[in-house]
């Protein structure tokens, strides 16, 4: 049975950092593409940023140069480090994987295996 499960978030002021992170069972991660989304309240779900199977990385222009997306292949873990957070960064956050696929999209019907989310907060 495939898991996801984040952690990490939390309350930063503008400008401050966090560093979502993304537990996975069930499968060997880093086999297969993986992928931050994002959603705010009354807004819909979007990417954040994805990470291959070849590691090639992806982001939203909005957060480019500020998050890093990484993982930890013996600890089958995903990482997110938020840098420089912004109020417009508040969401709920979430990671995702889809089922047997090394490339990524930025579309969320790509993606079959879900988390519960972590929320984000950042106040200015």
């Amino acid at each position: 049975q495939v898991q996801l499960v984040e952690s990490g978030g939390g309350s930063v002021q503008a400008g401050g950092s966090l560093r979502l992170s993304c537990s996975v069972s069930g499968y060997t991660a880093s086999n297969y593409c993986q992928a931050w989304f994002r959603q705010a309240p009354g807004k819909e779900r979007e990417w954040v940023a994805t990470i291959d199977r070849t590691d090639n990385t992806g982001y939203r222009d909005a957060v480019k140069g500020r998050f890093t997306i990484s993982r930890d292949n013996a600890k089958n873990t995903l990482y997110l480090q938020m840098n420089s957070l912004q109020p417009e960064d508040t969401a709920m956050y979430y990671c995702a994987a889809p089922r047997g696929a090394g490339y990524c999209s930025v579309s969320s019907t790509h993606y079959n295996y879900w988390g519960q989310g972590t929320q984000v907060t950042v106040s200015s």
